[in-house]
């Protein structure tokens, strides 16, 4: 089947050389179909997206979509399919789908997958859904840190470890989300669409942030769209989370604290909560004074954990804050940026077009001097620009000796799993737990400074145990226990200290978590690079290294000249000329008729034979540092025929 509707093109807001622009065509459409359809990385491929001339393009074996995006007449972004081939790969895109253990496991037996052992729940794409698949394709190609292709690996074949994330699927998309304190309804379980970057603009409404004319979704200013300030925050890509609030009358939060239980599963945690009715009585107390989201709440894409943490602390999707993956390529700069590998110091990395939490809650209350001001903390968090207290940017605020103190007192809380089962990560996680516990009761309790009016907490032992046991494990159910328990210490001070009626918590986590097949050892992107193609590869980023080809015969028939350049510009905004590139020029069957090599200034003429007519005349280009390219003599590119190539007539 093959759909068309009219155009409507709202491209990427600031172009910068991601997706495929004229001159990738060729080396885009090669490796989509390398990715779609190699022996081994084939089968592992669940799609490919791209944007390519201001339209989003979704390949896939079983078919393909372009869509573009426009004004809403509501406000944000309408999204409209343009083209369609075979099955459209996130038509399916249900929020509350595979909400559970049992509906994951079930998932995997129709997958072809024997067995009920949900930490082996193996998904395919047939089974999935993909929420908001649209939006959150889309925003990722926003930002000039955007690659020209991501690949959306299946859900249980990606990496080295028994569990996984980073697709846009609803397993690994979907994280629990909770609200609990003053301004909250109370005991609900709702089954209202939540996304994560709707958590800061609630935050901001609960704690009296005035409305400003900020930049909603579609990157306009209120005053641009001709309406009243309208958004809490400088960038607001989420929306308030009107169906948890309580309008009659209840008191404004005095401060908000996330509790970040990285990669925890909202399907595993609901099984806790139904199935262990003794078991994290922290976390139970929690939800019962608060609201839940009965089906999660969907997160980035890429569903990864730099990317993801700063999407909650700043109400911007990754392509809107510029940290688009944990690692990934700085076309301007020609270097590989890893915020996650560096850990530290990562704020830098933060777009100037975005406002955090932190910063938002110093505008509104004031910066923090002595005992004025909003005092704020980040305690082991991936978002902190703006932080008074930030852990991954070393500044500490504290006694040093009362944080060792306290870490020593309170060691006890690991579990001897973790060495008994020879997991040194996971040990050395829940020390890294232990010691934001000791920030957290040191930040509190300590009189030289007010208590924190915002703290983004981080705790990382779920995730690194979901990676390493799987997210149904003994081990995650074991993790979780340690995080309740820390919670809980970090409760009872707050009640000992009279703060506790007045926090609005928070309890989410950066991304889901799905069974991952290890035994597969997947890596699509690094097929590329195998294959030949030229590429800087940060999985699942593909950024291709091309060149743009210019071609301009002479009136007299008889010469040319052909400019070979990079096609990505560098920090002057130009793009560099290669020099030794090898150009040629060929007809149908009479081999190759001209040989060059480029200049210095990226610059060669090359001869035409009389006889031969333009439109028979090809020019091609190597250079052993960028992907070939294929023109015509009058530029226009010659490359295969990609929907020809993988769909044919079949679909």
């Amino acid at each position: 089947m093959t759909t068309t509707e009219r155009r409507i093109a709202i491209g990427p807001e600031r172009p910068g050389g991601q997706g495929l622009d004229a001159h990738q065509h060729e080396s885009g459409d090669h490796t989509i179909r390398i990715l779609l359809t190699d022996p081994v990385v084939g089968p592992q491929t669940d799609f490919v997206a791209t944007c390519r001339d201001g339209v989003y393009e979704v390949w896939a074996a079983r078919g393909m979509v372009r869509f573009e995006r426009g004004y809403a007449a509501a406000g944000g972004y309408a999204y409209r399919v343009i083209e369609q081939i075979g099955e459209n790969p996130v038509e399916r895109q249900d929020p509350r789908a595979l909400a559970t253990v049992d509906e994951e496991v079930a998932a995997s037996i129709a997958s072809g997958f024997a067995g009920d052992d949900a930490n082996t729940a193996y998904i395919e794409p047939a089974h999935l859904t993909y929420p908001l698949a649209y939006e959150r394709i889309a925003q990722l190609f926003d930002s000039p840190n955007a690659p020209d292709l991501v690949v959306n690996p299946k859900a249980y074949a990606f990496g080295r470890q028994p569990g996984q994330h980073g697709a846009l699927d609803v397993v690994q998309s979907r994280s629990p989300l909770v609200f609990s304190g003053p301004g909250i309804r109370r005991g609900l379980r709702t089954d209202a669409l939540s996304r994560q970057v709707d958590i800061a603009p609630t935050i901001a409404k609960l704690c009296g942030f005035p409305l400003i004319d900020g930049r909603d979704s579609t990157g306009r200013t209120s005053g641009e769209r001709g309406v009243a300030p309208d958004v809490y925050l400088k960038r607001q890509d989420g929306q308030p989370l009107d169906a948890i609030i309580d309008d009659a009358g209840a008191a404004r939060p005095e401060r908000a604290y996330i509790f970040l239980l990285d990669g925890l599963s909202n399907s595993e945690l609901k099984h806790r909560l139904a199935h262990d009715p003794d078991g994290i009585p922290n976390l139970r107390r929690l939800i019962g004074a608060g609201a839940m989201f009965e089906y999660g709440s969907f997160t980035n894409f890429p569903s990864i954990t730099w990317p993801s943490h700063n999407a909650i602390g700043t109400g911007a999707w990754g392509g809107h804050h510029d940290i688009v993956n944990p690692t990934y390529y700085l076309r301007e700069t020609r270097e590989v940026v890893t915020p996650q590998g560096q850990v530290v110091d990562t704020a830098r990395f933060l777009g100037d077009g975005v406002e955090t939490l932190y910063e938002a809650f110093h505008r509104v209350f004031g910066d923090w001097r002595g005992a004025e001001g909003a005092f704020t903390a980040s305690i082991h968090e991936p978002c902190t620009r703006g932080a008074d207290h930030a852990t991954l940017e070393r500044t500490v605020i504290g006694d040093r000796g009362r944080l060792r103190a306290l870490t020593d007192e309170y060691a006890g809380d690991t579990s001897p799993k973790w060495l008994e089962d020879g997991q040194q990560g996971a040990h050395g996680e829940s020390i890294i737990e232990t010691r934001g516990l000791a920030q957290a009761l040191v930040l509190y309790t300590d009189e030289t400074h007010p208590p924190p009016t915002f703290t983004f907490h981080e705790m990382p032992l779920t995730d690194g145990v979901g990676h390493d046991y799987g997210p149904h494990s003994d081990g995650e159910r074991a993790a979780l226990d340690e995080a309740d328990v820390r919670i809980g210490r970090i409760l009872r001070m707050l009640e000992a200290r009279g703060l506790y009626d007045g926090t609005l918590f928070v309890v989410t986590t950066d991304h889901g978590m799905a069974p991952t097949d290890a035994s597969l050892k997947a890596d699509q992107v690094q097929a590329v690079v195998d294959a030949g193609m030229k590429a800087v590869v940060c999985a699942p980023f593909i950024y291709l290294l091309d060149v743009a080809v210019t071609v301009t015969a002479h009136e007299d028939g008889r010469t040319a000249m052909v400019e070979v350049l990079a096609a990505d510009a560098d920090a002057s905004g130009e793009r560099p000329p290669v020099a030794g590139a090898e150009v040629t020029v060929s007809t149908h069957g009479a081999g190759v008729l001209a040989r060059a090599r480029t200049s210095d200034a990226g610059i060669c003429g090359v001869p035409l034979p009389a006889a031969a007519a333009p439109e028979d005349l090809f020019v091609t280009v190597h250079h052993p540092d960028y992907n070939p390219r294929h023109l015509r003599l009058d530029g226009a590119p010659v490359h295969e025929d990609l929907r020809a190539a993988l769909y044919g007539g079949a679909l």
